[in-house]
């Protein structure tokens, strides 16, 4: 079993979490500004504002690295590729998105039309990613 190439996991890892950050900022400053706005200030909170976001960056590279990480430990196993990307893509994404916003859902916190709008974004943009960052990685 070969060992995980750890600068090609960094640079697959920041591919991936630039495709995540970029589809996040694009699809949540435009077509979810609005209902997310409305969300907020239906709960008394404040905008979404500059800690938060430099976290959601933050946030958006540890999801990087993370799906090319489990890219990397799946290889050996399933082979390298598109198929394998993917599989680690939907582990990431049902693990983060898939369950992270059920629990909002369901707790009423997210609206059910917010809630299916989130889960078909997110689920593109992280086999996207994956395949993005399972691109970039190599083991050799």
């Amino acid at each position: 079993m070969s060992q995980i190439n750890t600068g090609k996991l960094v640079a697959g890892g920041l591919a991936a979490g630039l495709v995540i950050n970029v589809v996040e900022s694009v699809v949540n400053l435009t077509v979810l500004a609005g209902p997310m706005d409305d969300m907020l200030a239906a709960r008394n909170l404040d905008p979404v504002a500059g800690g938060a976001m430099a976290g959601f960056v933050v946030l958006g590279f540890a999801l990087g690295f993370a799906v090319v990480w489990l890219y990397a430990a799946i290889r050996p196993r399933f082979g390298p590729g598109p198929s394998t990307a993917f599989k680690a893509g939907m582990a990431v994404w049902l693990l983060f998105y898939g369950l992270g916003v059920m629990v909002n859902w369901l707790m009423g916190i997210v609206s059910t039309n917010l809630y299916v709008i989130t889960l078909v974004y997110t689920v593109i943009m992280m086999l996207v990613a994956a395949y993005v960052g399972g691109w970039v990685y190599k083991e050799e």
